[in-house]
C-alpha cells in the first residue's frame, strides 16, 4: 500500500480557515490524477482540491461541512489500491477501531439520548409510520432531527439505528456532513399540501454570504452614504448597438452588450472627477491613478464583484469578453482571489433582473458605486412635444465624507451625456 495525502490548498494571508463543501468522491472510489475531489470555500473564493495522484480514495478524514486550515490533511489515496479489493477491509477496520473509542468518549447522559427523536422529528416519524429506533440520529448526542427523518423517508431507509451507525462510520468520519448550499425544492403542484404544518428550514450562511453581509454592514456604518439619481435616454446607445451588433460579434466573437458602454461612460466621468475614483484611508484621501472597475455579479453562493483592471485601457470587445468570462466563473464558483481583490469604483446592473430603481451600497473601501436599472419606454417632453423614449434611471451612491454633492451630481451628468451622445467617448469630451 502506498498512501498519498490530500491536503487543503494554501489560503491567502487574510484567511485563517475555510469550509469544506461536498465530497465528489466517496471512500472506495477510483480517482485520476488532478481529478477534483472536493471544493473549499473561504469568505472570498471557492477553491478546488485536485487529487495529487491516481489511485483509490481509502480515507476521508474531514467530512463535508468541516472547518479546516491551510495544509490540513483531509484524505488519503492509495496509489496501489484496486477498486473493490483493498478499500473494504481498510474501511471496516477504521469503523471497528473507531467504535470502542467513540463509546468510551460518550458520557452516560449522552448515551441515553442516542436515538431519541426531537419533537418535530417524532411527529414526522409518526406521520410516516416509522418505528422508534429506525432512524439514525445526527443531532447532538445522537438525537434524531427532522432532517434525519426526511432523509430516511426520501431514501426509504428503515434500518436499525445500530446498523445505520456502523454504515455511517465505515463511510465517513464521525462528524456528519453539513450541506453548505441546500437545494430547496420548488413548490409542488399541490401547494396547500406542501405548506401544511407550517414548515420551516434553517440553513447556515455560506462563508461568502456571511462575508458579504459583514461588508455591507461595515459600509453602512462607516460611510456617509448619499444617493443621487438621473434619467438616461438610451436611444443613441441602442441605435449604435443595433447598427454594429452583427459586425462586432463577427469580428470579435462576443456579443455587444450594454455593460461595455456603462463601463466606458463611468471611466469617462471618473477622469473628470477623480474623487469619485478615490478611497478613504483613516484621515487620508487616496486618489487612484488607475481605473479598476468592479462589476457586481450574482452567483449561487452570493454576490461577488470581480474587477476589470485598467478599464480605461480596455476596448469594448475586451470589456465584453472579460465580463462574459467572469459571469461563467461566478456561476461555476471558479473566480480566483486576485480577480476580486481591489477595485476603485463599482457598477451594479439590477436592470438585468428587472429592477427599476435602487440605492446601491458602496463596496468598501471604494467611495462610490453606480446602479443601473431596466430600460423602459416612457413619455418624455422634448421641445414642448410629448415623445416616447427608452429611459433608464441611474443611481450613484457616494461617500459624502469626501465627495460633495457637486462632484457626485456632475459625475452622473457626465455619464448621462456620454451615453446620450456616445461620440463623446471617442473624443473624450
Amino acid at each position: 500500500m502506498a498512501l498519498v495525502e490530500v491536503k487543503v490548498p494554501q489560503l491567502s494571508e487574510s484567511v485563517a480557515e475555510a469550509t469544506l463543501l461536498q465530497w465528489k468522491k466517496k471512500v472506495g472510489d477510483a480517482v485520476a490524477v488532478d481529478e477534483i475531489l472536493i471544493e473549499v470555500e473561504t469568505d472570498k473564493v471557492v477553491m478546488e482540491v485536485p487529487a495529487p495522484a491516481a489511485g483509490v480514495l481509502v480515507e476521508i478524514i474531514e467530512a463535508g461541512g468541516g472547518t479546516v486550515a491551510a495544509e490540513q490533511l483531509i484524505a488519503r489515496i492509495d496509489t496501489e489500491g484496486v477498486v473493490g479489493a483493498a478499500v473494504a477491509p481498510i474501511t471496516l477496520a477504521m469503523a471497528a477501531a473507531a467504535a470502542p473509542a467513540a463509546a468510551a468518549a460518550v458520557a452516560p447522559a449522552s448515551a441515553s439520548m442516542a436515538g431519541v427523536a426531537m419533537p418535530a422529528a417524532a411527529k414526522l416519524m409518526a406521520d410516516n409510520q416509522l418505528a422508534a429506533g429506525s432512524v439514525a440520529g445526527s443531532g447532538k448526542d445522537g438525537r434524531v432531527t427532522k432532517g434525519d427523518v426526511l432523509a430516511a423517508v426520501a431514501g426509504g431507509a428503515t434500518a436499525p439505528v445500530a446498523a445505520a451507525k456502523v454504515i455511517a462510520a465505515a463511510a465517513v468520519p464521525a462528524r456528519a456532513a453539513v450541506p453548505l448550499l441546500p437545494q430547496v425544492a420548488a413548490p409542488a403542484s399541490n401547494l396547500a399540501a406542501q405548506l401544511a404544518g407550517r414548515p420551516e428550514q434553517r440553513v447556515p450562511m455560506s462563508r461568502l454570504r456571511a462575508r458579504v453581509a459583514e461588508r455591507l454592514i461595515q459600509s453602512q456604518s462607516t460611510n456617509a452614504i448619499l444617493t443621487t439619481f438621473n434619467e438616461i435616454n438610451m436611444a443613441p446607445v441602442m441605435d449604435m448597438r443595433k447598427r454594429m451588433q452583427d459586425r462586432f460579434e463577427k469580428e470579435h466573437g462576443v456579443k455587444l452588450g450594454f455593460m461595455s458602454f456603462f463601463v466606458k461612460a463611468a471611466v469617462h466621468a471618473l477622469k473628470k472627477f477623480p474623487v469619485l475614483n478615490a478611497s478613504v484611508d483613516g484621515t487620508d484621501i487616496v486618489y487612484h491613478g488607475y481605473f479598476d472597475i468592479g462589476i457586481a455579479v450574482g452567483s449561487p453562493r452570493g454576490l461577488v464583484v470581480p474587477i476589470l483592471r485598467n478599464a480605461d485601457q480596455m476596448s469594448f470587445a475586451e470589456i465584453e469578453k472579460k465580463i462574459a468570462e467572469y459571469g461563467t466563473k461566478a456561476r461555476d464558483g471558479k473566480l480566483g482571489m486576485e480577480e476580486m481583490t481591489g477595485g476603485t469604483f463599482s457598477i451594479s446592473n439590477g436592470g438585468t433582473f428587472g429592477s427599476m430603481m435602487s440605492t446601491p451600497i458602496i463596496n468598501p473601501p471604494q467611495s462610490a458605486i453606480l446602479g443601473v436599472h431596466a430600460t423602459k419606454d416612457r413619455a418624455m417632453v422634448e421641445n414642448g412635444q410629448v415623445v416616447v423614449r427608452p429611459m433608464n434611471y441611474f443611481a450613484m451612491s457616494y461617500d459624502h465624507r469626501i465627495i460633495d454633492g457637486r462632484e457626485a451630481v456632475l459625475g452622473l451628468v457626465a455619464m448621462k451625456e456620454a451615453l446620450e451622445d456616445p461620440a463623446r467617448l471617442l473624443f473624450d469630451i
